[in-house]
C-alpha cells in the first residue's frame, strides 16, 4: 500500500523538527527501522502491540511491522497558489501526498520568532488552507470554462459536473475546503477525478510546550484549533516536537521510563502514526507462521482477493480461499489448532471483506 502523508506548517511552528524526530526513531530497530529514503521522505512502522503478542503467542523466526511513508512538504508563505517562495514545489509535493498532517504551534517562547510577529494557530491554519483553496479555485474555474461550453448544449453529464463546479466554486469563494463540502456519492466520484488539494483528508498536529505535554487541557490555543477542526470535521493531536527528538534517540526501558517521568503511556509520534493511519482509512490484517509473524496494511473495506494480492499479485491471481480467524479467537485459543476445533476458523471466499485485526492464511493455485 504506496500511501503517505504530508507534514506542513509555517516556518518555526515544529514541523522540521517532528519530521527530524519521524527519520530518527527506531534507527537502532532490527526488524524495520524508520528510515529516510529520500531527504524530505522517512518510512514509519505502525505501532501495534497486537503484533508483539502474536508473536510471543507464535514465537516466529522474525516479526515484521507494517509501515507507511511520512513526506517533509516544502515551506509555504502566502502568495503560494501564485508561485510565491517555494509556492509551487509547495503545491506539487501536496498533490503527491494522501493526507496532509498541519503543524500548528500552540506555544509561546520568545526565543523562537513566529513569521507573523505573534502566535495565531488559526491564522496560521487559515494562509495554508487559504493558499489550498485559492489553488483550487483555479482548477475548478478552468474547468468551468471547458465544461460550461458543453453544458450549453444540454450534455447531461456536462450539465451534472457543471452543478458540482458551481458547488466548489461557491465554496471555495467562501474560504471553504471541499472536503467541509457534502456530496452524493455520485458526485464524490466526480469530485475525486479533479484531484483537489482540499479534499484531501487532514489532521490538526497541536505543538504544545514542554510542561504541557502530559495535559494540554488548559492550552488556549490548543481549544483554538479543535474548535476549528470540529467545524471541518478534521482531527487534532497534541505533541511538543522538542520532547519527540528526544524520545527518538532512545529505546526500550529507557524510552518507557522517559514516558512515565513526563507523564505519558505512549509518545506524541505513535499517537500521529496511528491517527495518521486511521485518517488514510487504513486497517492492518496479520499472517503468522513459524518463519514470521507479519502485519500488512490494506484499505477499509477490500475483499479478500485484493488484500491477498498486497503479499504477492499470484496470490490475488490465483486465490482459493482465506483461513481467516479474527485476532481476539487466536489469542484466546492460543494455538490455530485449539481455535479451528473451537470453531473460530473460517474459510472466506472472493466476497468476505477482510476486517481489521484478522489472521489470515492464503490459499491460491497459479
Amino acid at each position: 500500500m504506496a500511501l503517505t502523508a504530508g507534514i506542513v506548517g509555517l516556518p518555526n511552528v515544529g514541523k522540521s523538527t517532528l519530521f527530524n524526530a519521524i527519520t530518527q526513531a527506531g534507527a537502532e530497530s532490527a526488524n524495520y527501522p524508520f528510515c529516510t529514503i529520500d531527504p524530505n521522505v522517512g518510512i514509519v512502522e505502525v505501532p501495534d502491540e497486537r503484533l508483539q503478542k502474536l508473536t510471543e503467542l507464535v514465537k516466529p523466526k522474525k516479526t515484521v511491522p507494517t509501515a507507511f511513508e511520512f513526506t517533509d512538504i516544502a515551506g509555504i508563505v502566502k502568495g503560494a497558489s501564485k508561485g510565491e517562495g517555494l509556492g509551487n514545489k509547495f503545491l506539487s509535493h501536496i498533490r503527491e501526498v494522501d493526507a496532509i498532517c498541519q503543524v500548528v504551534r500552540c506555544f509561546a517562547d520568545d526565543n523562537i520568532t513566529h513569521v507573523s510577529g505573534k502566535v495565531d494557530p488559526i491564522a496560521d491554519i487559515e494562509t495554508i488552507n487559504l493558499e489550498l483553496i485559492l489553488a483550487d479555485l483555479e482548477t475548478v474555474e478552468k474547468r468551468i470554462g471547458r465544461v460550461g461550453k458543453m453544458a450549453k448544449q444540454k450534455d447531461k453529464e456536462a450539465v451534472f459536473e457543471y452543478e458540482i463546479l458551481e458547488k466548489l466554486k461557491e465554496a471555495f469563494e467562501a474560504e471553504k475546503p471541499a472536503r467541509a463540502v457534502s456530496f452524493t456519492e455520485e458526485q464524490a466520484r466526480v469530485v475525486k477525478g479533479l484531484h483537489l488539494l482540499t479534499i484531501k483528508p487532514t489532521l490538526y498536529v497541536a505543538n504544545v510546550g514542554e510542561d504541557e505535554v502530559a495535559d494540554a487541557s488548559e492550552n488556549e490555543y490548543l481549544k483554538l484549533v479543535q474548535d476549528y477542526a470540529e467545524k471541518e470535521g478534521a482531527g487534532v493531536i497534541v505533541v511538543c516536537a522538542k520532547i519527540e527528538s528526544e524520545i527518538a534517540e532512545l529505546e526500550g526501558e529507557e524510552k518507557e521510563m522517559f514516558l512515565e517521568e513526563l507523564g505519558i503511556k505512549e509518545s506524541g509520534l505513535d499517537q500521529l502514526i496511528r491517527a495518521t493511519y486511521e485518517l488514510l482509512g487504513l486497517a492492518t490484517y496479520f499472517t503468522a507462521g513459524e518463519q514470521e509473524v507479519r502485519a500488512w496494511t490494506f484499505r477499509n473495506g477490500m475483499k479478500a482477493p485484493e488484500c491477498a494480492g498486497i503479499i504477492h499479485t499470484d496470490f490475488e491471481r490465483g486465490f482459493i480461499r482465506a483461513e481467516t480467524v479474527a485476532y481476539e479467537d487466536l489469542l484466546e485459543a492460543k494455538t490455530m489448532g485449539a481455535a479451528r476445533e473451537a470453531g473460530k476458523v473460517r474459510l472466506e471466499g472472493k466476497e468476505y471483506v477482510v476486517q481489521d485485526g484478522d489472521v489470515i492464511h492464503f490459499r491460491f493455485n497459479v
